[in-house]
């Protein structure tokens, strides 16, 4: 009797199908309803789903077609400012993939556990990179080089977060981020992070978060992303 065995493209592929059921998306493309907004004084939520492009007249400003796939943050001078807006998924250790488009001179941030930030700024030409520039772990490292796209396009980042780690009810070893990818060039490696950064969501660390995208200092849009647990 003929033992069977599996071709070694057939385990690949089972492989990859079980990492990629893993990975989770914490928004489903078509609404918010599974993200809460940050009150903040008089700002509104101006979030969105829909198509992004930057706006034909006013470089700084974003428009949303009709459409979906994507999450857009539309502050500008006729309506005000936004919020930071957070998802109810939470995680811990994981690989952190999405696409993000800037509109000229704009501002947010990528607050993994909704606590510790990665800027988003749009940095495109600069040569003199600091803690405020695309890439940079805000408060704690710029990033090592300049990757970004010009404004109104998408970029990519990756992004390898691993969460602190507690024992009967104490920190025992800090976060840290092992990698950080943006449009397939390594900005960032093995940086630890002590403690969150100012205007996370709540100050406080934790073993698991939710993923935070800062709406209070510009116009911004994310789309595909995608959460996997890191083993």
């Amino acid at each position: 009797m003929k033992t069977f065995r599996p071709s070694l493209c057939s385990l690949l592929a089972s492989l990859f199908l079980a990492a990629v059921a893993q990975a989770a998306s914490p928004f489903n493309g078509k609404d918010l309803d599974d993200w809460k907004t940050k009150p903040r004084g008089k700002n509104k939520d101006l979030w969105v789903v829909g198509v992004a492009a930057v706006h034909p007249e006013r470089a700084n400003e974003m428009i949303v077609k009709k459409g979906s796939g994507e999450m857009i943050n539309t502050p500008s001078k006729a309506n005000g400012k936004s919020l930071d807006i957070y998802s109810t998924f939470t995680h811990g250790d994981a690989r952190i993939e999405l696409e993000i488009m800037v509109p000229k001179g704009s501002n947010s941030g990528i607050y993994l556990h909704g606590e510790y930030e990665i800027q988003v700024l749009d940095s495109f030409g600069r040569t003199k990179l600091g803690m405020g520039d695309m890439g940079a772990i805000y408060g704690a490292k710029p990033p090592a080089l300049n990757a970004s796209k010009k404004p109104g396009e998408w970029q990519k980042y990756e992004i390898f977060f691993h969460a602190p780690k507690y024992k009967d009810g104490k920190k025992v070893k800090n976060a840290h981020v092992e990698k950080v990818v943006l449009n397939g060039k390594v900005i960032q490696e093995n940086v630890e992070l002590p403690k969150p950064t100012p205007g996370g969501l709540t100050g406080k660390e934790m073993a698991k978060g939710p993923i935070m995208f800062q709406g209070d200092h510009g116009p911004v849009a994310y789309r595909n992303i995608k959460i996997s647990p890191l083993k």
